[in-house]
């Protein structure tokens, strides 16, 4: 898990670079589930799920600040 401080020092294309992969992964996730095989590692569904609102939280709040200044 990729925890919040971490997430908030990157720079905000390493940001949309890790978003397009963890979504990669989760639509992969979810072409497993929808063919009825089990996914390797069900908690990362998840995981990866809460990664991505994370980034776009973060991303969100760059930008309100950028506007600010």
């Amino acid at each position: 898990m990729t925890k919040t401080k971490e997430i908030r020092v990157m720079s905000a294309e390493d940001l949309n670079k890790r978003l397009d992969e963890l979504k990669k992964e989760l639509l992969k996730d979810n072409s497993q589930i929808a063919t009825g095989t089990s996914p390797k590692s069900p908690g990362n569904l998840k995981k990866n799920k809460k990664d991505i609102a994370r980034i776009l939280t973060i991303l969100k709040e760059k930008e309100v600040t950028n506007k600010d200044e």
